[in-house]
């Protein structure tokens, strides 16, 4: 209890700071220079000095209205102004607070710069800010890395948890998928050589508080788009309000009767008229859109990025970790031919010995649990665990280019194992033949669902190895709803297509590329866009590279590549592939926000017109009384609880434009018929029961 206690009360001082950080702010971005980015806002902060400037007159008794009326009507104008800046002060402040937390990580260290880039060369030790790109510096156990770069030597166990939030450390090393390193972590254990691949100022950390803190945050098409449209309503509206006053003075010279409207009631009518509801709120709708990226460690390097992930269209999904839980396992080796089982594992062992990845690593003690083999040389039995490897032994690694790896032996044995395509491809070189249960192995593998791997040695087929995958449990369900959105999955996967076809069925997959190589992603990537759709995916490695570059959306594992890193639009610090259908989510979220508001604020100035127009005009036309339907107690009273109300419905609508609309799995013409429904019937009733109860307040407290 009294811990609960504890971070209650640590909560409420985070929220008071919040609050008392955002309410200083929200006067400073009274400036006009600031306030002109809205042209909304800008309008109504005009109008308020115009009705103070009236107000100070009406003290002076050269007033054109009573002065307590006009007061009220400017105060009420200077908190429009206020609660629209407090609304965005709340969703920058909330990212200020991260990148605080951010900033207290970056630190001047020392880095021990290399005078060449070998473990052995002496180094100087030298402030980190003086790091160049290209340097090359010594990371040894206990040191903060000093700047953003990729390890060029060492593998090493780096703790992040300044930069994720994870605290369980994870490995670095040079050459693969995992070898870039971010400033401000800290070395945990052996030696890593990094070069430096970003200048001071611009690291990682430095973009990810320059995004948080909005200082780079650009308007997205769409924001501008919307902009546009509510300037436009703004102008038209002022012509009109200007248009008025002339009017309504002819009008009583000729008549001979009634009263010219006074300015403040044009200003107040102007203000009720224009958008302000959207026009306030919609820049913190779009900087809360960013935000919640960053709350599920997502950094988007725009807000464009976070906006497309909302009309996304397609989503390009790496099988393993995405939709399989990864690190297939070898279950079974298949003999083909006169081959026995046990001289496939050996061969199959060999072939592994040097392959890192999850699935080699299991090919080599499935071979040792089923045989009792362990690493051999041909010849001479088994290796020792002190025993070094044969000499001459030279191993071929996995590309996605190749598609296979193995070993060539020392005698001159070439042993082969990958995709059953590409071996057989190796065999028919050869001039071999393949044998005949060998195709049917295959076949009944792939259709199970698993992955084969053919072995060969020295251009004959010895055997299948079975690699099984499993699909992640809910994995389905959440492609289905995706489906009700009108997004179309795509399945990324180096399997055969038989093996790729089945496990898109168990996953419910729309479609799936089977043996992807990156030109061939980058051609599905280009296909799609052709078609007019939005496309997204996720990457970690350099050959992901190009087609995050060409992806709408495109998000790289923290763990990834720097060349992956700085070509997508996103990055997730967990490392998580399964995190782009979160990252969709998101986005759509940001769209139906952005939407359902635009939708009420627009409904709420129609409701307004009925309330404020028959009393501004009224002393000039007194037929307009008449249309009083809602019955307000004076014209003065409707005015002043139309200001009230259309200043009190921003600060209403900030907890919903910063959480944003619920999330729910459905087609844009539902979300377009259920916020018509529920933000536009909404939007029109909301003001009359306002208005009219403000209406009340006023009349009872004789304020009206």
């Amino acid at each position: 209890m009294t811990a609960q206690a504890a971070q209650l009360k640590k909560q409420t001082s985070h929220r008071r700071e919040l609050y008392q950080r955002a309410i200083r702010d929200s006067l400073l971005k009274l400036d006009p220079r600031l306030e002109v980015r809205n042209p909304v806002m800008f309008v109504v902060e005009v109008g308020s000095v115009l009705t103070t400037i009236l107000w100070v007159q009406a003290l002076l008794r050269r007033g054109e209205a009573p002065a307590s009326f006009i007061g009220a009507v400017a105060l009420w104008l200077w908190f429009t102004v206020l609660f629209a800046n407090f609304a965005e002060a709340v969703a920058e402040g909330r990212g200020k607070a991260q990148a605080e937390a951010l900033r207290r990580t970056r630190q001047t260290t020392q880095a021990k710069k290399l005078s060449r880039p070998k473990h052995d060369a002496g180094h100087t030790l030298v402030p980190s800010t003086s790091m160049r790109k290209g340097d090359v510096f010594l990371v040894e156990p206990g040191d903060l890395i000093a700047a953003d770069g990729e390890v060029i030597e060492g593998i090493a166990s780096v703790d992040e948890s300044a930069v994720t939030g994870e605290s369980a450390p994870v490995i670095r090393e040079s050459g693969g998928d995992r070898s870039a390193v971010t400033g401000g972590t800290r070395l945990l254990s052996d030696w890593l050589l990094v070069r430096v691949t970003a200048d001071p100022g611009e690291g990682f950390l430095d973009r990810m508080i320059g995004l948080i803190e909005g200082a780079r945050r650009q308007k997205t098409p769409n924001e501008i788009a919307l902009n546009i449209l509510l300037a436009g309503f703004t102008i038209i509206f002022l012509v009109v309000c200007a248009t008025l006053l002339p009017y309504s003075l002819f009008s009583v010279r000729a008549a001979g009767q009634g009263i010219p409207v006074a300015i403040t009631v044009l200003v107040a009518l102007l203000v009720c008229l224009i958008p302000t509801t959207i026009g306030g709120l919609l820049s913190a709708i779009g900087i809360a859109g960013m935000d919640r990226m960053i709350q599920r460690n997502v950094i988007a390097m725009s807000g464009r990025a976070v906006e497309a992930a909302g009309d996304v269209d397609v989503l390009l999904l790496d099988k393993t970790g995405t939709i399989t839980l990864g690190n297939r396992q070898a279950v079974e080796f298949v003999p083909v031919g006169k081959t026995d089982g046990r001289a496939l594992a050996e061969a199959a062992q060999l072939a592994s010995l040097a392959d890192e990845t999850p699935e080699g690593r299991s090919i080599v003690v499935l071979a040792k649990d089923l045989y009792g083999l362990r690493g051999r040389a041909v010849g001479t039995g088994p290796l020792s665990a002190s025993e070094p490897r044969p000499t001459g032994m030279r191993f071929v690694p996995f590309t996605a280019q190749t598609r296979m790896s193995g070993v060539d032996l020392p005698d001159g044995t070439i042993i082969r194992k990958g995709a059953p395509d590409t071996i057989l491809a190796l065999i028919a070189d050869r001039g071999n033949h393949t044998p005949p249960d060998l195709k049917a192995t295959v076949d009944t593998i792939a259709r199970s669902g698993g992955t084969p791997l053919v072995v060969a040695r020295n251009g004959e087929a010895l055997g299948v190895i079975h690699l099984k995958d499993i699909v992640k449990g809910g994995i389905k369900e959440r492609f289905g709803h995706l489906r009700k959105m009108g997004i179309k999955t795509i399945m990324i996967t180096g399997d055969n297509p038989l093996t790729a076809a089945a496990i898109a069925a168990e996953a419910g997959v729309d479609d799936f590329l089977a043996q992807a190589t990156p030109e061939a992603k980058l051609k599905l990537i280009r296909e799609q866009q052709t078609g007019g759709r939005l496309v997204a995916m996720t990457g970690d490695g350099t050959n992901d590279a190009p087609a995050l570059a060409q992806a709408d959306v495109a998000v790289a594992m923290n763990t990834g590549t720097q060349p992956a890193r700085e070509a997508a639009n996103m990055l997730d610090l967990d490392s998580n592939p399964t995190k782009l259908i979160e990252i969709v989510e998101i986005g759509k979220q940001l769209l139906m926000t952005r939407g359902a508001l635009t939708t009420f604020s627009i409904a709420n100035d129609v409701a307004k017109y009925f309330a404020i127009i028959p009393a501004a005009f009224s002393s000039t036309y007194p037929a307009l009384h008449a249309l009083n339907f809602m019955r307000l107690a004076t014209p003065e009273s409707a005015i002043l609880s139309a200001v009230i109300f259309n200043a009190l419905i921003i600060i209403a609508l900030i907890p919903l434009a910063l959480r944003g609309v619920p999330y729910r799995a459905v087609g844009a013409a539902r979300v377009l018929r259920d916020n018509l429904l529920i933000y536009g019937v909404g939007g029109l009733i909301a003001p009359f029961i306002g208005i009219k109860a403000i209406d009340l307040l006023l009349a009872g407290l004789h304020l009206g």
